[in-house]
């Protein structure tokens, strides 16, 4: 398993990922229920939160401390998002057109 599936494999229970991120569990279950992140779920339903998961959790309360509302964050997460693909897919093509050179 990739470093990068490592950081996506939920292993914290909420309680845990609502202490680590200095919140309560009920803004977890918020901030899922307004489509800010999706944390993993085991077969019995219980939400896992990941690294990645608790990365997204920090930035959220960075742009609530600035002012933002939940609607604002769920903007800046998707731009965010779509940014970091678009400079994968650029990495990507120049990669592609220095080994045709």
């Amino acid at each position: 398993m990739g470093e990068a599936e490592d950081r996506g494999r939920g292993v914290y229970a909420i309680s845990v990922a609502a202490e680590l991120v200095g919140t309560g569990q009920q803004n977890l279950r918020l901030y899922e229920r307004k489509g800010l992140l999706e944390p993993g779920r085991t077969e019995g339903g219980t939400r896992q939160y990941s690294e990645d998961d608790l990365v997204t959790l920090r930035r959220i309360g960075q742009l609530l401390d600035v002012g933002l509302n939940l609607a604002g964050i769920r903007m800046v997460l998707v731009l965010e998002a779509d940014n970091r693909r678009l400079e994968a897919e650029l990495r990507s093509a120049n990669a592609t057109r220095d080994t045709a050179r």
